[in-house]
């Protein structure tokens, strides 16, 4: 079982700064569906992280993304470029998990686990997975926001730093603190690391 070591190869894997062509969602607003395509295949698997590290449950975390996508064609027209597209979308995001969030502690609903969460499909055996549940629930949500946006939707330090508005030595000490919580419960699960 070497799944801190799976996350870590994960997020070190090597790819192109991409940055947000930040005129889709002026054309979005214009309603481009091939605009909104665009944005959605560039951006979804960083605002699945995030939503996910905020509601800790895939389903809803997918629902939010779903509903992400439609209030940006929405409201893509009151989009004001500053340079920072996906910090718009991670800021829909984060209302969008609050209010259902919300909603939940109302109806008295709890948020299940990522034992089916495809986005871990890399961990194929379900022990593992529950593993990973119950380590990934010893982290503050900001050090869960940035392990997954890092591990999952592959974001280098930096850019999930100036999408967060963060400094880099801010998301860099949290990442680094999570690892070293993860390690240390994995390793007190008994997880050979």
């Amino acid at each position: 079982m070497f799944l801190v070591m799976t996350m870590e190869s994960l997020a070190r894997r090597e790819r192109p700064e991409q940055r947000l062509d930040e005129g889709l969602l002026g054309r979005v607003g214009r309603g481009d569906l091939t605009a909104l395509e665009s944005l959605y295949l560039q951006t979804e698997k960083a605002v699945y992280a995030l939503a996910l590290s905020i509601l800790r449950n895939p389903d809803d975390a997918q629902d939010v993304t779903q509903e992400v996508y439609l209030k940006v064609r929405a409201a893509a027209h009151l989009y004001v470029p500053q340079g920072k597209p996906l910090a718009w979308l991670f800021t829909i995001t984060r209302n969008l998990c609050r209010d259902l969030q919300r909603v939940q502690a109302r109806t008295g609903q709890a948020p299940d686990g990522l034992e089916d969460d495809v986005r871990f499909s890399y961990v194929s055996d379900p022990t593992d997975r529950l593993v990973l549940e119950a380590a990934l629930k010893t982290l503050g949500e900001d050090e869960r926001q940035v392990v997954l946006l890092h591990a999952v939707s592959g974001l280098r330090h930096r850019e999930i730093a100036r999408d967060l508005g963060l400094p880099l030595s801010t998301v860099l000490s949290r990442y680094s603190r999570a690892l070293k919580k993860l390690k240390r419960c994995l390793s007190e699960e008994g997880v050979r690391l």
